[in-house]
């Protein structure tokens, strides 16, 4: 009998080991060996991720680029060197209370041409004041102690442009030019590209020759400058009546 039983007890564990070894195969799993099966999932990983990366970084082909960057002092010259080549505007107006001032552009100064016309399409002069004025010597705009000036400046970048003085433009009586950044680390003068100013002396002011580079004029509106330049101003240069400012291409 104990030998009977032990039979039976044999039979059904040897029943049960041999259940165990056979497990199903699971809905959908293939026949690949568990090391490539993880090679695949791995890849597969790898190619999503790549992806994802490639969709963040791809800028829409509607976006220009342009629209996108923040200028640098390193990026400035190469982005304006391109912006030259396809923006050929050089005429713009500044509208004012007084009048409007309509500006030439030079085309052989063209990193501070493509500056001005880049900056008014981005609107940032509008809402900006004429906040020097020295009578009988020049008027300058283009500042504002605003914060949306400030912040346009920081969407636009932190840059400043070389001085381009070779090109035989003096500064004649409504001669449009770009004054130095007044950063105490600038002994080669790097102009400050958010600000201009337009010479009034008669019939110039020649001593500003060979350190600030003259990149347009006035071909219509001087009465207007005349005006600016005979306002008021405060120990600092500021006129006491705050002249805002408009500009929009016109060709």
């Amino acid at each position: 009998m104990l030998r009977y039983t032990l039979s039976l007890f044999t039979i059904i564990l040897l029943i049960f080991l041999t259940g165990c070894q056979q497990k199903p195969k699971k809905s959908g799993e293939d026949s690949k060996p568990a090391a490539d099966q993880q090679a695949v999932k791995a890849d597969s990983a790898e190619t999503k991720e790549q992806d994802s990366t490639a969709r963040k970084d791809t800028i829409p082909e509607n976006v220009k680029v342009e629209d996108t960057i923040v200028l640098n002092d390193d990026n400035a010259i190469p982005f304006f060197y391109e912006y030259n080549k396809k923006h050929k505007e050089n005429k713009v107006k500044i509208s004012t209370k007084y009048g409007d001032i309509i500006i030439e552009l030079y085309r052989e100064t063209p990193y501070h041409r493509s500056n001005f016309i880049y900056l008014t399409k981005k609107g940032y002069f509008n809402g900006t004041y004429f906040h020097r004025v020295v009578k009988d010597f020049i008027i300058q705009g283009g500042n504002s102690d605003s914060r949306i000036t400030s912040g346009k400046r920081s969407e636009i970048g932190r840059y400043l442009l070389p001085p381009d003085t070779k090109k035989g433009f003096k500064h004649h009586r409504g001669v449009v030019s770009m004054p130095s950044s007044d950063d105490v680390d600038n002994p080669h003068k790097l102009a400050s590209p958010f600000e201009f100013f337009i010479v009034v002396q008669s019939p110039g002011a020649y001593h500003l020759d060979g350190n600030y580079t003259a990149f347009g004029r006035v071909i219509q509106g001087m009465d207007v400058v005349d005006k600016i330049s005979n306002l008021s101003t405060d120990k600092r240069e500021w006129p006491h009546e705050s002249v805002r400012m408009q500009v929009e291409i016109v060709e």
